[in-house]
């Protein structure tokens, strides 16, 4: 990408989402100079990043997904745990696994799920079935299923933290950050802002939606989730409950609160939740533990999540300017391998070994 001393490098990124922030922050760590651009406010990130569960679930995905975002969520699952103790100030990290549970009339749906881990998989250590009196043993409130499956690898982080933390170290190790600071075009080795074009070594297109007019194929998600708090139930770890009708995923947050959600609407409406789908999330909520009844819903949301006609992520790289986009509903999952990858593309180091999977070398292209 170049040949300049990385001391001497200058980077310019558009969006201060989830993967804005990270490269931002693992560009800054190897000394370059960095200049983060957000169209709107920094202090809290207006994207699906500020939404999202933040399960880092590769075992999870690989049952509906194809093998490249099982891959890259492995490098994720294996990168996390250095990130977070990279932080100034590390934020709740847990490696504890999570579950997959059905009732057992659904029990069916259960044993299809194991099949598909089994068939896509060669590490069959990296799950178990669990019997009641051992589901029982690692999570209590759970223990009216007869079985569950336990996906042993999987984590889940405080992404609320996470992106807080990750712009305090920005700042700490002396990046520039612009809030309010629309990125209206963005060129080769350009990033025009508020009129003024600004030049750099290279332009890293993070914008996610944002970046609609410079991609063609990219469209939004809607996706919803409900926040409820209680003391009546006590789950350490996230759930997936399977069900005929819908998918229910729910994973613990702080302050005895749980994140709940399953929508993936293809529309790009933003206003609030539909009334069916709090009823839906509610009542496989309930299914789940009916001690949640005296849950309080304490609030929803509705974000959209950027993905492109194939639901791949990638990267577009030529000379002095790259665009990221496409992480879908896997944000925290593939996170770390995309940004190491645009890190490769800007020191000019080897790609991960799926890179080639994810980038597009363009000649000439620019919007």
């Amino acid at each position: 990408m170049t040949t300049k001393n990385k001391k001497t490098m200058s980077i310019g990124i558009a969006g201060g989402g989830l993967l804005g922030r990270l490269t931002a922050w693992r560009l800054l760590r190897e000394g370059i100079d960095v200049n983060l651009f957000e169209a709107g406010s920094l202090s809290r990130c207006p994207g699906a990043a500020h939404t999202a569960a933040a399960m880092i679930s590769p075992l999870s995905e690989v049952v509906d997904s194809e093998r490249l975002i099982y891959d890259m969520g492995m490098a994720g699952l294996a990168l996390w745990p250095q990130w977070n103790r990279q932080l100034s100030q590390p934020i709740n990290y847990v490696e504890s696994g999570s579950l997959v549970v059905a009732h057992s009339q659904d029990a069916s749906l259960l044993r299809q799920f194991s099949e598909k881990l089994d068939y896509h998989l060669d590490d069959n250590d990296a799950w178990q079935w669990l019997d009641n009196q051992q589901l029982k043993n690692i999570e209590p409130d759970l223990s009216h299923f007869q079985r569950a499956l336990h996906l042993k690898t999987e984590a889940y982080l405080d992404n609320h933290a996470l992106l807080d933390q990750l712009l305090a170290d920005i700042k700490i190790l002396g990046g520039n950050t612009h809030e309010y600071a629309k990125a209206e075009r963005l060129s080769q080795h350009n990033l025009t802002v508020n009129g003024d074009t600004k030049k750099f070594d290279c332009v890293i297109d993070c914008r996610g939606l944002g970046a609609k007019e410079s991609t063609p194929d990219l469209r939004g998600v809607r996706g919803e989730v409900l926040w409820v708090q209680t003391q009546e139930v006590q789950l350490r770890r996230p759930v997936r409950f399977m069900h005929p009708k819908y998918k229910l995923y729910v994973v613990p947050k702080p302050n005895n609160q749980y994140i709940i959600g399953a929508t993936e609407i293809e529309s790009e409406d933003l206003s609030p939740i539909s009334l069916r789908s709090n009823l839906e999330l509610s009542s496989a909520l309930y299914s789940l533990h009916p001690a949640f009844s005296e849950a309080r819903i304490t609030r929803t949301d509705v974000n959209l999540r950027p993905a492109l006609i194939d639901n791949r992520p990638r990267l577009d790289v030529q000379p002095g300017l790259i665009r990221a986009n496409g992480l879908y509903r896997h944000g925290y999952l593939l996170a770390p391998a995309m940004v190491e990858n645009i890190l490769a593309q800007v020191l000019e180091k080897t790609t991960m070994q799926f890179g080639q999977q994810l980038i597009r070398p363009i000649e000439t292209r620019t919007a």
